[in-house]
């Protein structure tokens, strides 16, 4: 089993900053892919942004430039720096893994983030 626990989330104005923290621990040894999944009221989740063991990055269009992922170097830990947020940035964030092998992930249980005057 695997267990994310994501901290970071709250309230920012527009232009603001914030920034997320997701930490796994379990029975594992390496995650090959973690990234950061965002739902909006009434939407369907979306892929926010993705890091591979290897350090490759994936990025939704509507955050190329504002947002970065980032991981430690023991690889338990992923971040994403969320700069310039805008008030269509407002969800439920949810830390991601995946482990190729299993062929399966994990989900944290998700924090909020609201961007609002």
């Amino acid at each position: 089993q695997v267990q994310l626990v994501e901290s970071g989330g709250g309230l920012v104005q527009p232009g603001g900053s914030l920034s997320l923290s997701c930490a796994a621990s379990g029975n594992f040894t390496n995650i090959d892919t973690m990234g950061w999944y965002r739902q909006a009221p009434g939407k369907q989740r979306e892929l926010v942004a993705r890091i591979s063991s290897s350090g490759s990055t994936k990025y939704a269009d509507s955050v190329k430039g504002r947002f970065t992922i980032s991981r430690d170097s023991a690889q338990k830990r992923v971040f994403l720096q969320m700069n310039s947020l805008k008030p269509e940035d407002t969800a439920v964030y949810y830390c991601n893994v995946y482990f190729y092998a299993a062929v399966r992930d994990y989900w944290g249980q998700g924090t909020q983030v609201t961007v609002s005057s």
